[in-house]
């Protein structure tokens, strides 16, 4: 590793600056999720709500949802630069930020979304099961493989919200029974498509309390 740094020097995936892959600057400024929040899915709130006009009236099959940081331009460059361009480390630096910023959740064990397959085999690695384990290990808890995918899904990109969500309906099953209380963990929430479809695929395999755990969260 020690060579490959010489022979490719780090850089900030964020401001580009060399030595790390995050820099403490952009590192301090990124731009964390605190309360208040909706109770439910997460999002910044005025005043603390138990559901904010995002999530009222949709029916979810997870408790809570909760993420580290907003998905600003810059951390859509560390996210980039984590899952599409090979910098695999950053996954310890994310579980750091999420460790620093959330409360372990009130569950026994941690799951994660599954890959799709042909995404996992071009990027070479599967930035969410890599972030549960790196989570697993600072909160002390196993991780379980628990899902799969059970068909295709078009990409995302460019979609309504009601595309997204029809779009991911289904999307997974439970491959065993589940706990009762599972935390599913992925990088990023954008509607809650891919969250509510993993929460009701653990649901229905038995799980009662299930709560989702991502890095970063889409704000509108």
């Amino acid at each position: 590793m020690r060579l490959l740094d010489l022979l490719l020097p780090l850089r900030c995936a964020v401001c580009g600056v060399g030595g790390e892959q995050l820099c403490d600057r952009c590192r301090e400024t990124l731009p964390r999720l605190l309360p208040p929040l909706c109770e439910r899915c997460g999002a910044p709130t005025a005043w603390p709500v138990a559901r904010c006009r995002e999530c009222s009236g949709r029916r979810l099959a997870f408790a809570s949802a909760r993420s580290a940081v907003a998905y600003d331009d810059a951390v859509r460059r560390l996210v980039a630069g984590w899952k599409e361009h090979g910098l695999r480390r950053l996954a310890a630096v994310v579980a750091d930020l999420v460790f620093e910023t959330l409360r372990s959740p009130q569950a026994p064990a941690l799951a994660f979304v599954p890959a799709d397959r042909d995404r996992a085999l071009r990027r070479g690695h599967h930035p969410a099961e890599r972030l549960a384990h790196e989570l697993g290990e600072r909160w002390s808890l196993p991780v379980l493989s628990l899902l799969e995918r059970s068909r295709a899904v078009p990409r995302q990109t460019g979609l309504e919200l009601t595309e997204r969500r029809r779009n991911m309906s289904g999307a997974f099953r439970a491959n065993g029974p589940s706990p009762r209380a599972v935390a599913v963990v992925d990088d990023v929430y954008t509607s809650g498509a891919t969250a509510a479809a993993a929460a009701s695929a653990l649901r229905k395999a038995g799980a009662r309390r299930v709560e989702i755990i991502t890095f970063a969260r889409a704000v509108r």
